[in-house]
């Protein structure tokens, strides 16, 4: 009996211990995937405008302007063709020169860079625009106002500014307002200044003005004494100059200097605090034109003017704003085209349409702004004063237009209101009358088959 009772547990134990070498061990738990970082992709925009020599302030405006714009893409995360963009600004300074201009330009294509923003002057924009276009390399131009820049046939050209043409004819109408009767006409040479110079007489010839002068300096000259004795001679009632500030505040100071008695005008190029800075009480009275509202009047206007004033320091010399509206429209054209590439985002470019800084932004056929209005202005105490909004579309009147058809709508509401109110009472006047009539026949039919009846 304990002999089977053994050999039970023997087996017993035997089964156990066959049971527990045949148990399988639980896998340890697999740890979850790492999260896949999104990739990030560096995104290279080229900035040209003069960095040194007489225009380098502008330089220097243009490109805080680039530089804002691109602090506040990054700042917002963007992602675009599944990977997170990182902008960057490689600025070359072209000095204002055309020969430097192309330098500067071959460089910004060979560094392959994303698109270009610039140049800053028309004589450097338009020859450079050849190379971009040969390398497929978008461009948009915040200041190069010379039509030619869009008018040679390159699909990669746009500027976010009113040309020559359109601020040229508006000057020209400004002086004729102005009961000026004869003009004498200075440029400098450079695309930019003898282009403007060019549309400004033809806009005064049309308009009827006389030209009684034609003279001519360089961008880098500062005595223009020979050239305005010549003009005195000739008792013009205003001296139009085509031309940049370094050279426009020295020559409206000389004017004063000599007994010139004409008024004078100028282009954007002018309309800068370094003009009256240079051309002091001179300076005083005079008028400039810009293309485009002032910053005050339009909806993103004074918050710009403000956090560019605080990020760097000094006031707006002149294209800020459309620098950075350049840039955004290069960033807003690759988010819609989900791509960074030049070749693939450059057709979304024509179609932009966006509110930017400088105003409402879209292009025609040629890669010209559409609307193009020209806004006038005078030194007065060491200020730029608004005088009158011309051409375009102005805000002023588009609101003032809105107003109006409202109004209109809202009179013409009203008047439908009453006169179908008017209908509707004559309507259930009428309606209560026949209801009566109605009654009253009922009744005598009534009174009628009653009468039949006691006939009967």
């Amino acid at each position: 009996m304990q002999a089977k009772l053994s050999v039970v547990a023997l087996s017993v134990a035997a089964a156990f211990a066959l049971s527990a070498c045949g148990k399988k061990e639980e896998p340890a738990p697999v740890a979850a995937p790492a999260p896949i970082a999104t990739p990030e992709v560096v995104v290279k925009l080229g900035h040209v405008a003069p960095m040194t020599g007489p225009q380098a302030h502008l330089g220097k405006d243009n490109e805080s302007g680039a530089v804002l714009a691109i602090e506040e893409l990054n700042s917002q995360g963007l992602e675009i063709g599944g990977a997170k963009v990182k902008f960057e600004l490689m600025s070359e300074d072209d000095q204002a020169d055309p020969k430097q201009g192309t330098i500067v330009a071959q460089k910004l294509v060979d560094a392959k860079v994303n698109g270009v923003i610039g140049h800053l002057n028309s004589g450097t924009t338009i020859p450079a625009s050849k190379l971009y276009f040969d390398a497929g390399l978008p461009q948009v131009s915040p200041s190069a106002t010379n039509p030619k820049y869009t008018q040679q046939g390159f699909n990669t050209a746009f500027r976010v500014m009113a040309n020559d043409i359109q601020q040229g004819k508006v000057l020209g109408e400004f002086a004729v307002q102005q009961g000026v009767k004869t003009v004498a006409i200075i440029d400098d040479r450079t695309a930019y200044g003898q282009g403007l110079a060019d549309e400004f007489r033809k806009s005064a010839e049309a308009a009827g003005l006389k030209v009684v002068a034609n003279e001519y300096t360089n961008d880098k000259a500062t005595d223009f004494k020979a050239i305005l004795t010549k003009i005195k001679s000739k008792k013009a009632d205003l001296v139009f100059y085509g031309g940049m500030d370094a050279q426009g505040g020295p020559l409206v100071k000389q004017m004063k200097d000599l007994g010139i008695k004409a008024k004078f005008l100028g282009g954007d190029g002018v309309c800068t605090p370094e003009f009256m800075k240079l051309g002091g009480p001179a300076a005083d009275g005079e008028y400039c034109s810009l293309p485009g509202m002032p910053l005050d009047q339009l909806a993103k206007g004074p918050e710009f003017k403000q956090k560019f004033n605080a990020k760097f320091g000094y006031e707006i010399q002149l294209y800020a704003p459309n620098v950075y509206d350049a840039v955004m429209v290069v960033a807003d054209s690759m988010k819609r085209a989900n791509s960074v590439e030049p070749a693939k985002y450059l057709p979304e470019i024509g179609k932009t349409s966006m509110e930017g800084v400088s105003g409402k932004i879209e292009f025609d056929e040629f890669g010209d702004l559409k609307g193009g209005a020209i806004t006038i202005y005078q030194y007065q105490g060491g200020t730029l004063n608004y005088v009158a909004t011309l051409g375009g579309s102005p805000v002023a009147a588009a609101v003032a237009e809105v107003k109006d058809a409202a109004q209109a709508v809202a009179g013409a509401a009203e008047a439908a209101g009453t006169a179908a109110a008017a209908a509707g009472a004559d309507a259930v006047k009428a309606g209560t009358e026949a209801v009566k009539a109605g009654a009253e026949a009922v009744k005598a039919g009534a009174e009628a088959a009653k009468a039949a009846a006691e006939k009967k």
